[in-house]
């Protein structure tokens, strides 16, 4: 929810609403709180904690370098929010903070996983290592880690081979993003059937006959990898099937396959919606397990930096 509010001027209502769906669509969407840490990220304080001692350790050139930003503030000029320049930094901490080794990203959020790598190695050049290792008598850190290696873990990585980017519904070469004013240019995990239909029979398209991945077509292989993701198939099972159709034969096809997928994600959507206090149990349950991590995180970090130790976690 930290993120959602960085371009400024959001509406205090949606931000509640729009966080307790996300949770929701999270949880149908198959995440188990007994195997993940479900949470809100302003319920874990260590979130906007960490984030300001990065911030204090990161150049600002790094920050002015990120394409979103760039591409943001040339349209908003002098109104582009600090937030929307320092986001990349909060995103850094929410994953450092956990002791990620392996982060899946899409393929626009790479450059911000760099960041995040280039962010953590700066840290342990500055404080890690044998200058952590002098900061106390004691061979432990505060989170019972020993002294002496790195303080923050550097992550790698992972994007799948196939839907690491999906694309807008009305321009092939744009990311599908749910910023974008035009609601048209995506699927929502919530649309009705009749929406879903209805959007994906105005989607751009081309004037050549037949379907395959060819890079020169963007609109046709956005839509056949959609069509492989909501079914499960490989590239060549969905060419075998699809290759020869046209346009009229394989938009209500992929219609079809993702109506067929998002079905049973939007009942066990209404379940969670409709169970009484099921939903803030989760996400009161999962604050707890993120906050014992994170807060242990956070004290080596401030260790590392030269802050007295708190004596209290509530200090």
């Amino acid at each position: 929810d930290l993120h959602a509010i960085t371009a400024g001027g959001h509406s205090p209502k949606e931000l509640e609403e729009s966080t307790r769906k996300s949770a929701a669509i999270y949880l149908a969407a198959g995440v188990s709180p007994e195997k993940a840490s479900v949470f809100v990220q302003s319920h874990v304080a260590a979130h906007s904690e960490l984030c300001w001692l990065l911030n204090c350790v990161s150049p600002i050139g790094w920050l002015e370098k990120m394409i979103q930003f760039k591409e943001k503030a040339r349209k908003q000029g002098e109104d582009v929010s600090v937030g929307l320049l320092d986001y990349p930094v909060l995103m850094a901490a929410d994953i450092l903070l956990y002791n990620a080794d392996l982060v899946p990203v899409g393929e626009d959020q790479r450059q911000h996983l760099e960041l995040t790598r280039d962010i953590a190695g700066r840290f342990n050049n500055l404080y890690g290592g044998n200058k952590w290792k002098k900061r106390g008598k004691n061979e432990k850190s505060p989170s019972g880690r020993f002294r002496g290696k790195d303080v923050l873990i550097v992550p790698e990585a992972f994007t799948p081979k196939s839907g690491g980017r999906v694309m807008s519904l009305t321009d092939g070469s744009a990311k599908m993003s749910k910023s974008n004013p035009a609601e048209g240019s995506r699927i929502n995990v919530l649309d009705s059937p009749d929406v879903i239909a209805q959007k994906i029979k105005r989607c751009k398209t081309d004037a050549i006959e037949g379907m395959n991945y060819d890079d020169e077509r963007p609109e046709a292989k956005n839509l056949l990898t959609m069509y492989e993701l909501c079914t499960g198939m490989s590239r060549e099972e969905v060419l075998n099937e699809c290759a020869s159709m046209r346009w009229g034969e394989f938009k209500p096809a992929l219609t079809e396959v993702v109506v067929d997928h998002l079905k049973p994600i939007q009942e066990k959507y209404e379940e969670i919606m409709n169970e009484e206090g099921y939903l803030d149990s989760v996400l009161e349950q999962g604050a707890v397990r993120a906050n014992e991590v994170a807060e242990k995180t956070c004290a080596d970090v401030r260790d590392a930096m030269g802050f007295v130790h708190r004596k209290s976690r509530y200090m």
